[in-house]
């Protein structure tokens, strides 16, 4: 027996989809390199846009035509997407076909609903609205990512920006215990894993009470007694504290490089988005943390086409793009959604206008992005390798402490911490050659490269 999970939207899906695999794993079922061919197909959907929702519902129907030739196929729908309002009616009603619905609060079930639809022969359609984490939190899991492992620290969101549909999918914000955080991130350090990324809708509101707050979990998990490297996202630019800010600063594993969503650079639109920030804060936080930590880098997110976006407006985010000088802007086009505050607001965008302001966005990026990556050539940074090329013959690829994706050559393994000489660039990525591993050997000593990988 066979499965194949396919998954769509942010981190927290692909991680959830590894809890998805560790449960039908336990019941037996191998993994299927063909959805066609697989015995059972679960669908971990996303709801931020339509047209991903679009494209899952348009997936969904393909597998028609192959479950009426497999009737012993079954189909599982679960996520964000299901998890909305009425949409398991439409799943039962349009697509006969999907044998178990269920949401985003009661997937640790998964197991009982796939033996109940066996056993009884009948669809099952189970859409909880209240959340208990503790099942999820027990799931077992096949971890997918490599050296990388995700982490929860918390689920759902509190904090209702006006086009954003997660608060009613996720539900309320609740934290994991501290202590339940610290002893898996130990495991997983213990099993050999370099990098721990925390995920959570808002990380900066983690929190339960005042002796467990994000800087505080920062700072345990830093002091742990391993080398590795701790990222998290996602950060809000309201909840994100000056003590945080020092925690990264003195970090001896923590990433250099923050992901902080600005979504639009108009004080305007960030209050119709219901943001809680101004741009001014934001870039106070951008400045501390440059003072702070030297050499930190950037990412973001940017909702291009907002209901009363003007063309001012606009041109106000390319002036923060420009100002704060983003590694990496994941930029999108404003996606109407049932059930949000922006849906119902006037002057919705016109789509030309929205793909062509996206458009001059990404060329803004492009541009800061391969000026930034070249600015490195020639220095030795440290880098984890991640992964074997899949394309390029004995390359590597890792990144730095900073972020900066780096193509390598050299004796190096994944997992391995190493020192690289960067060379060259192309279209934003560093290239370079390994110079020294994290033990000390050198790359130009051949003999001593060679026992070390042997030994």
């Amino acid at each position: 027996m066979t499965y194949f999970i396919a998954t769509y939207g942010c981190q927290m899906n692909v991680h959830e989809s590894e809890k998805i695999a560790g449960v039908l794993e336990s019941m037996g079922y191998t993994l299927a390199e063909d959805i066609q061919k697989a015995d059972i197909v679960v669908f971990n959907t996303c709801a931020i846009r339509e047209s991903a929702e679009q494209k899952i519902l348009g997936n969904i129907g393909a597998l028609k035509p192959i479950k009426a030739k497999r009737k012993d196929m079954l189909i599982v729908v679960c996520g964000c997407m299901s998890q909305q309002e009425a949409m398991a009616g439409v799943l039962k009603e349009k697509y006969p076909f999907v044998d178990i619905v269920l949401g985003t609060h009661n997937l640790a079930d998964l197991r009982k609903f796939i033996e109940q639809k066996i056993a009884q022969k009948k669809r099952v359609f189970a859409i909880e609205e209240q959340q208990d984490i503790a099942p999820r939190d027990a799931m077992p899991m096949v971890r997918t990512s490599g050296v990388n492992a995700w982490v929860n620290i918390m689920y759902g969101c509190n904090n209702f920006c006006t086009y954003c549909i997660v608060p009613y999918v996720r539900g309320r914000e609740i934290s994991r215990p501290m202590q339940d955080i610290v002893k898996e991130v130990c495991q997983l350090l213990k099993e050999g894993y370099k990098e721990i990324t925390l995920l959570g809708q808002n990380v900066n509101s983690y929190g339960n009470g005042k002796d467990e707050t994000f800087a505080k979990l920062l700072q345990t998990l830093d002091a742990l007694p391993y080398k590795y490297r701790l990222k998290f996202m996602t950060s809000h630019p309201k909840d994100l504290s000056m003590e945080v800010v020092d925690v990264i600063s003195k970090g001896k594993n923590i990433a250099k490089c923050v992901h902080l969503p600005i979504q639009s650079g108009s004080n305007k639109i960030l209050e119709a988005m219901n943001r809680k920030y101004t741009v001014e804060h934001y870039v106070s936080i951008i400045d501390a943390l440059r003072e702070k930590v030297p050499g930190v880098t950037f990412s973001t997110d940017i909702i291009v086409g907002f209901p009363g976006e003007t063309d001012e407006d606009f041109a106000l985010t390319l002036d923060v793009v420009k100002r704060v000088q983003y590694q990496q802007v994941f930029a999108f086009m404003y996606s109407r959604r049932k059930g949000t505050v922006a849906d119902k607001m006037d002057g919705q965008i016109p789509l030309a206008v929205k793909k062509q302001r996206l458009q001059t966005l990404l060329a803004v990026e492009k541009e800061i992005s391969e000026k930034l990556a070249l600015e490195h050539v020639g220095e030795v940074e440290e880098v984890l390798l991640e992964d074997v090329h899949p394309k390029l013959a004995n390359k590597l690829m890792g990144s730095t402490v900073y972020g900066r994706a780096v193509t390598v050559q050299g004796a190096g393994r994944v997992g391995d911490f190493v020192k690289v000489k960067i060379t060259k660039v192309k279209n934003s990525v560093l290239f370079g050659d390994i110079v020294e591993d994290e033990y000390g050997y050198f790359a130009n000593d051949a003999t001593l490269f060679k026992n070390k990988r042997t030994s």
